[in-house]
């Protein structure tokens, strides 16, 4: 019996690229634009496999986690986002997910994620050959502090001691690259 594979993710590019080469590597796949269409999908049919795209039109798709999971146990779900940083990936792995990956990602990459390529469980990190650039990990840690804060601005500008303003510039900025 083939694994069902549910792709959750707004992005019909996305979607319909990851969809096809889920399909060539011999998986049921079944795509949903939103949160509700996969609660829906997933109640029909529960997936074995799912990823999951953090920020959609809508609920995230951290919403999404507990209702997967209730619905099969065993199913390994990945979240995939564009908005990589540690105080994500901490809620989406406390939300139910198994893995959490930052975009852009290919098919063997999301696999491996999921621990389906591998002998060997994904729970061991891989050390990466390049470390994170300063930028980027000023960018994860004040992310950190801000969810530690429950976003709110003031009180993260005074935990990181500095001004409010040049902290809503930071935050406005997109995440830096590795």
């Amino acid at each position: 019996m083939q694994e069902r594979f549910l792709i959750v993710d707004d992005d019909p590019t996305f979607t319909r690229v990851l969809a096809r080469a889920m399909t060539r590597r011999g998986y049921d796949v079944c795509v949903a634009r939103h949160v509700e269409e996969a609660v829906q999908k997933a109640q029909a049919t529960p997936p074995d496999l799912a990823t999951v795209d953090l920020k959609m039109e809508g609920p995230s798709g951290l919403t999404l986690l507990p209702e997967l999971r209730a619905l099969n146990p065993q199913m390994k779900i990945l979240v995939l986002t564009g908005y990589a940083s540690i105080a994500t990936t901490v809620d989406a792995i406390k939300s139910g997910a198994d893995n959490y990956l930052p975009k852009p990602a290919d098919a063997d990459q999301i696999l491996r994620a999921l621990g389906v390529d591998q002998e060997t469980p994904t729970q061991e990190t891989e050390i990466p050959e390049q470390p994170m650039s300063v930028n980027r990990l000023e960018w994860e840690h004040i992310h950190k502090v801000l969810h530690e804060h429950d976003g709110n601005i003031s009180a993260t500008a005074r935990a990181l001691g500095m001004h409010r303003r040049t902290l809503q510039r930071k935050l406005s900025k997109h995440p830096v690259r590795r």
